[in-house]
């Protein structure tokens, strides 16, 4: 089981501005996106949960400190000083606070709670890094914003990008990595990228260690502008354990303990 995960919450979340100063600080249905997040993240068995925080940081930290998580589950921040660059930067940061296999995830993305678990349940061995992938025509996927993959015919990445012509899935925002990764992003920095996510796994895709999982029909959602969100708050309580009214009253008890 992957006891370690990685959180990226540094970002300034511009398209999400008219509803928060800070996008991982938005609630979703009472709750906000950070703690979402560090909840699912313990559920699928991370028990060293590192946030990296940029934006907003103090305030996103403080958070942090009052989320109730199960028995000999820590949650670390790490705050990025120049959190104005690429996502990449975040996760080498990150990186620094754990040893072995990871699961990487992104602050605002919401998963059903099938996904992450499966994800954590792959196999590093043939790979240097597992992304969770939507090969559906998923309605909640904003194609001006995603991240395309494309796959070769053994299912690992051959591209993936923001501006792909032709591609086979969408990437979800989950991932199961080893220190390989971060590798591979300051490789890319040393090649004049600018650091993305996506140029360390472009890395990774042209050596042939970048694999993909399928979620098949799970659901899932990035909660990146107005329209998003209102999405999330109308669907959100369908697909996750974490917003029945049980749970709900457990966090709320907990929480004024």
């Amino acid at each position: 089981m992957v006891k370690n995960a990685i959180i990226l919450a540094a970002g300034y979340g511009n398209r999400l501005r008219t509803r928060s100063a800070s996008k991982p600080l938005t609630r979703v249905a009472e709750i906000s996106l950070i703690e979402i997040a560090v909840r699912q993240a313990a559920a699928a068995g991370a028990r060293n949960i590192v946030v990296v925080t940029g934006h907003e940081a103090a305030q996103v930290e403080e958070a942090l400190r009052s989320i109730v998580l199960p028995a000999q589950c820590t949650v670390i921040p790490q705050r990025l000083n120049d959190w104005s660059k690429p996502n990449g930067w975040s996760v080498i940061a990150g990186a620094k606070l754990v040893s072995g296999p990871f699961l990487l995830m992104m602050a605002d993305h919401i998963f059903s709670d099938s996904i992450l678990p499966l994800l954590a349940e792959q196999n590093l061995c043939d790979a240097d890094v597992i992304l969770a992938t939507d090969r559906a025509e998923n309605p909640l996927v904003d194609p001006d914003d995603a991240t395309w993959v494309a796959l070769d015919e053994e299912g690992r990445i051959r591209q993936i990008g923001k501006e792909i012509e032709n591609f086979d899935c969408v990437d979800c925002g989950a991932f199961l990595a080893g220190h390989q990764l971060p590798r591979a992003i300051e490789q890319a920095i040393a090649c004049g990228k600018p650091g993305s996510l996506s140029d360390g796994m472009q890395v990774l895709a042209d050596a042939g260690r970048a694999g993909t999982v399928d979620i098949a029909d799970a659901w899932w959602i990035d909660v990146d502008d107005p329209r998003a969100h209102d999405l999330a708050e109308e669907q959100v309580a369908d697909h996750l354990a974490l917003f029945s009214h049980g749970q709900r009253q457990e966090i709320k008890t907990q929480a004024n303990a």
